[in-house]
C-alpha cells in the first residue's frame, strides 16, 4: 500500500476501513511510514492472527510516532467500525481498574489488523487466556516466563538462561517456544494441556522462577529488586496473573528502531542472538513458516 491522500477508505476482505495519514512518519529513525507499518501487519496477517485470536487486545498507540505521545488503550474507542468484534469483561482485582468492567477490542481478522494499525496501535498485548463464545473468560492456554536482562547482562545472558528454563520445563512435559521481545529481553511460551486455573498456573511459574534461581545464583533472579538485578536475568513469573498481558508474538514494537516480537528456533538461541526487524521476520516467515504454529 502506497502513501496517498490523507484520508481514503479501502476494501480489505470485504470491510471497509477509513485509512489516514498514510505518508506519517512512524518511526523517524528509518523514516518507516504508517503505510509501511500497514504493510507489515498485512504480510504477517495469518501468523499475528494466530495469536491474538479470541483474546482481548490491549493497544499501546503511537497516534504521531514512536516520538510522540504514546498511551494504553484497553477499551474499544468511540467511533470504531461496528464489524470490529467487541466484549465487556470485569477488570481483574487488583488493577487500577478493578471493579470497572472495560469494553476490549478483538482482532479477528486483517481488517481489524489494518483499522488497529492506521489508530496508530503499534504495540498489541494480550492475556494468556481466551474468551469463549458466550463470553466466558477460559483457564490459561499458555504459559508465559519473561526474561529480562539486568544491564549489563543482555540477549547472551537470556539465550543461556532460556536453555536452563526450557530444560526445566520440560522436566514437567512442557515443550517452549522462544520469542525475542522485540525490546531488551525474550519470553518463553509453552502451550498449557489441560484446565489448570490462573492463578495455579502463576503459582507454578513463581515456584519454578525460584528454583532456578536458587540453583543458579550468579545468573537468575525471581525478585523485581533492582539492587540484585545487574548483571542477571529476572524470570519474570508475573506475567502469568489473570490481570497481566505480554507482548503478542508477531506485533511491533514502539521503540526508536522498528524491532518485532518474534518467535524463533531453538539452534539460534545461542551467543550471538538479537532482535529482529519486520523485514527480517517477514522473510523467515516466508522462508520457514511460524515456529508457534501448531
Amino acid at each position: 500500500m502506497s502513501p496517498a491522500d490523507d484520508v481514503q477508505t479501502v476494501d480489505v476482505d470485504g470491510q471497509r476501513v477509513r485509512l489516514t495519514h498514510l505518508d506519517r512518519v512512524m518511526y523517524p529513525s528509518v523514516q518507516m511510514t504508517k503505510a509501511e507499518v500497514i504493510q507489515y501487519v498485512t504480510q504477517v496477517a495469518p501468523a499475528l492472527l494466530g495469536q491474538l485470536r479470541d483474546r482481548p487486545v490491549t493497544r499501546i498507540r503511537f497516534p504521531e510516532g514512536v516520538d510522540g505521545e504514546r498511551f494504553f488503550e484497553k477499551n474499544i474507542p468511540a467511533g470504531a467500525p461496528e464489524w470490529v468484534r467487541r466484549q465487556t469483561l470485569p477488570a481483574a482485582p487488583g488493577t487500577d481498574d478493578e471493579g470497572k468492567d472495560l469494553t476490549y477490542p478483538f482482532l479477528d481478522d486483517l481488517a481489524g489488523l489494518v483499522w488497529a494499525a492506521n489508530q496508530g496501535a503499534l504495540e498489541l498485548h494480550t492475556p494468556q487466556w481466551q474468551v469463549g463464545p458466550r463470553g466466558g473468560i477460559r483457564p490459561p492456554d499458555r504459559l508465559v516466563i519473561d526474561l529480562d536482562p539486568g544491564p549489563p547482562a543482555g540477549l547472551d545472558e537470556c539465550a543461556r538462561v532460556a536453555h536452563i528454563v526450557a530444560d526445566r520445563l520440560a522436566e514437567d512435559g512442557l515443550t517452549t517456544v522462544p520469542v525475542t521481545s522485540g525490546s531488551k529481553g525474550m519470553q518463553l511460551y509453552a502451550p498449557l494441556p489441560g484446565r489448570r486455573g490462573a492463578m495455579e498456573v502463576r503459582e507454578y511459574a513463581k515456584a519454578l522462577a525460584h528454583e532456578l534461581a536458587s540453583a543458579h545464583p550468579r545468573l537468575i533472579v525471581a525478585l523485581m529488586r533492582k539492587d540484585i538485578r545487574g548483571g542477571k536475568v529476572l524470570l519474570d513469573w508475573s506475567q502469568n496473573h489473570p490481570s497481566k498481558t505480554t507482548i503478542t508474538p508477531y506485533s511491533l514494537r514502539g521503540r526508536e528502531l522498528p524491532a518485532v516480537a518474534a518467535p524463533r528456533r531453538w539452534e539460534e538461541i545461542e551467543p550471538g542472538l538479537a532482535q529482529l526487524g519486520p523485514d527480517e521476520v517477514v522473510r523467515r516467515l516466508a522462508e520457514d513458516g511460524d515456529p508457534l504454529a501448531p
